[in-house]
């Protein structure tokens, strides 16, 4: 009896500790250092585990019977947002995968992700083929139909192969428009469009708790292009279908989605864009959601828009034994202003503020006048580093991140930089030096 219980002592932490594992290989090896692991829900991404990758890019991560099947998110580089991607986990068996900048993730085992994998290789080759005849302008009819005939049989037999898996969820709702007759380029363009998210349920929470449904909406807002109309048209329209196709959603979804796609145009600098999906959707959402965070936020970028009056602010200016509050809004010495938020314990900013100084010395006096507003936790380091700029106007922001001029410019690294008019409104919001240089060389 002592020996059995010695026995399903020494067992039990293998049964309880390591039932699966999760294993990569990155290449370049040299361009990875850590990998992280979350637990991917419709609400949340939790944490699971991190692991460092060896000399030769490899990783690996052991599951316990505590990690549930479900989706699951590989963190490989920051920023993390923009260097991650989905793998499925079914608590039925081991993950193995390598990974490769330029062709990207190839699963060794998981039949699961296999799947999903080998059914997006096959439909992408069936669409080329699609793309190939209307290219070609042929009219062999017979050939056309026969290439939606495969890919009208590739989507079935995948969609069997998935039954009762996680994998089917991703097949089902990529489901593509496929016509039963010939149809000319135009009329089946025009379908696609109009049937691309027939199959897609955007309250499917395994499809919310991936990068699936928002790179499905990126993919019609962006690549659903317009012969006739701008860019920035199109976009708008194809955000109106977009909501439309989601109408059943609940909130909480519709929210999620709405911000990243609204991010993703901040992102691209399509702020008009931006605006219209804050005006006409994302704030209305988030307000029924009392989401007052989202909501100032949506407001604060519209505030800080190209055409917009810069928000005003004051400061106090030394002369002798004399202190007079000046105000951004008062100002009428030069054509046009920067504002620079800086810190003195910034590398970046001690590299380029100098680059700035050097380079307003070169354009007629009048022309530009810079205001450079110092984000500090304490000011003795910047009293002497503004010594350095005498035809600057300096102000000091103390608080740093929760100074409340720095919080009305909506900024969150330094340096920042904006452009402004005569009158105090926002021309030009460059990203860097290089940029700001760029716009005023233009």
């Amino acid at each position: 009896m002592l020996k059995k219980l010695i026995f399903v002592i020494m067992v039990l932490p293998t049964l309880v500790f390591a039932q699966h594992t999760i294993k990569g290989s990155l290449s370049p090896a040299k361009d990875y250092e850590w990998v992280i692991l979350y637990e991917v829900t419709p609400i949340s991404s939790l944490f699971v585990a991190n692991t460092e990758v060896n000399e030769k890019g490899e990783f690996e991560f052991l599951l316990d019977s505590t990690i549930s099947q479900g989706m699951y998110k590989i963190v490989y580089a920051l920023p993390q947002e923009e260097n991650n991607f989905d793998i499925i986990y079914n608590a039925k068996e081991d993950v193995e995968f390598t990974y490769n900048q330029e062709t990207g993730i190839e699963y060794q085992s998981s039949i699961e992700n296999q799947l999903v994998s080998s059914y997006t290789n096959s439909m992408s080759f069936v669409s080329q083929s699609i793309g190939n005849f209307f290219r070609q302008q042929s009219s062999d009819t017979l050939a056309l139909a026969s290439i939606f005939e495969t890919q009208s049989e590739t989507q079935t037999s995948f969609e069997d192969a998935a039954k009762g898996t996680i994998a089917s969820h991703f097949i089902k709702a990529n489901r593509p428009y496929i016509p039963k007759e010939f149809e000319d380029i135009k009329t089946y363009i025009n379908n696609l469009k109009i049937h691309f998210f027939d199959y897609v349920d955007f309250n499917d929470e395994t499809l919310q708790s991936s990068n699936f449904l928002i790179e499905r909406i990126l993919n019609y807002v962006f690549g659903m292009s317009s012969e006739t109309e701008d860019d920035t048209t199109t976009y708008k329209k194809n955000i109106d279908a977009v909501f439309l196709a989601m109408n059943n959603a609940k909130p909480i979804a519709k929210k999620t989605l709405f911000e990243a796609l609204w991010q993703q145009m901040v992102d691209s600098n399509f702020e008009e864009v931006a605006n219209y999906i804050s005006d006409n959707y994302l704030i209305s959402i988030a307000e029924a959601l009392n989401d007052k965070e989202l909501v100032n936020g949506l407001t604060l970028y519209k505030s800080l828009s190209i055409g917009n009056e810069a928000p005003d602010f004051s400061w106090e200016e030394v002369e002798g034994e004399t202190t007079t509050i000046k105000h951004l809004s008062d100002l009428n010495t030069a054509e046009q202003y920067i504002i620079v938020f800086w810190s003195s314990t910034c590398s970046h900013c001690l590299k380029e503020i100098p680059q700035l100084q050097t380079y307003i010395k070169t354009l007629e006096t009048g022309r530009l006048q810079v205001i450079a507003i110092g984000l500090e936790e304490e000011s003795n380091r910047w009293e002497n580093e503004i010594l350095k700029y005498p035809e600057f106007i300096h102000v000091l922001g103390m608080g740093k991140w929760e100074n409340e001029i720095g919080n009305s410019y909506n900024v969150t690294a330094t340096p920042t930089y904006y452009v402004l008019d005569k009158d105090q409104k926002i021309i030009s919001k460059p990203y860097d030096f290089e940029a700001l240089k760029k716009f005023w060389d233009n």
